[in-house]
């Protein structure tokens, strides 16, 4: 990626985001602070009252038929999940979003449930897709089908009513299976606790995936919770371009040093610090 806007911006996301014209964001990947789980060295506010401020920017910045992918996850409290992620998602739709779609990252990988027993050991989080109006882009990640040249069985097909469909039915028995389908909406990704010095990385698949799906080359794309750099990492890997934001100094340091890393002769085009 030798062109284009490539900003690594250090401070308050809801003070940054305030410089960002109306409608020019093509799609936002982020995941943002959950609940309690991470104090980021002490630093972080977190709550409704943040939250809810750094959606309506989101709708501001975002382009028509643009995409928000946010993946968030709750906090057990109590005994019981917060539900935060699901009054964000909803939210989102009372600001004007579409909720697009409700994907899953299942972590193959997850730790064994070592506190509040009496539930399942949780091993996924929510990866919402918001869109501003009807998407402009749509590019599936495709997987390889098992059953690839053999012929299609009966299956089912029903109506609303439970009535079997029977021309749809027909028209499906006896094809021959293609080599590739469309990825399923449940996405596997392994953890890695000790990702890029950061509590909370999420892999650069994840991103580099999503941003595929939802965005062109060259399409601008923005982090407001950058923490390591992942989301910029994914852009300069898919020739997008990119506004990635980090409010503490110790990961935006981490960021400049992965892209150092990527490209010796790289130079954000804009560094803007905002004083705390």
């Amino acid at each position: 990626m030798s062109e284009g806007k490539k900003e690594i911006l250090l401070g308050d996301c809801l003070e940054l985001m305030k410089g960002i014209p109306d409608g020019s964001i093509d799609m936002t990947m982020t995941s943002p602070p959950y609940d309690n789980l991470r104090t980021y060295n002490n630093s972080l506010e977190w709550g409704e009252h943040i939250w809810k401020e750094v959606i309506k920017e989101l709708f501001r910045v975002t382009k028509e038929g643009g995409v928000v992918v946010w993946i968030v996850g709750d906090a057990t409290v109590k005994g019981s999940e917060t539900g935060t992620s699901f009054k964000q998602a909803l939210f989102f739709k009372e600001v004007g979003f579409n909720i697009h779609d409700t994907m899953i990252w299942r972590k193959p990988n997850a730790p064994p449930q070592t506190k509040e027993g009496r539930r399942y050991t949780l091993a996924h989080e929510y990866m919402f897709v918001f869109s501003k109006g009807k998407i402009n882009t749509f590019n599936p990640i495709m997987i390889e089908c098992k059953n690839a040249g053999k012929k299609s069985g009966v299956g089912t097909n029903l109506k609303p009513n439970g009535e079997v469909r029977l021309d749809r039915i027909n028209a499906r028995k006896g094809k021959i299976i293609n080599d590739f389908k469309q990825k399923y909406s449940v996405w596997d990704y392994s953890i890695n606790v000790k990702t890029n010095n950061h509590p909370a990385a999420f892999p650069e698949q994840i991103a580099r995936d999503h941003i595929i799906s939802w965005s062109n080359e060259w399409d601008v794309i923005l982090d407001p919770f950058a923490g390591s750099g992942t989301t910029g990492i994914a852009c300069l890997n898919t020739n997008r371009q990119f506004i990635v934001m980090e409010k503490e100094q110790k990961y935006y340091d981490i960021i400049l040093k992965r892209v150092a890393d990527f490209n010796k002769n790289f130079e954000p085009q804009t560094l803007f610090v905002n004083e705390m």
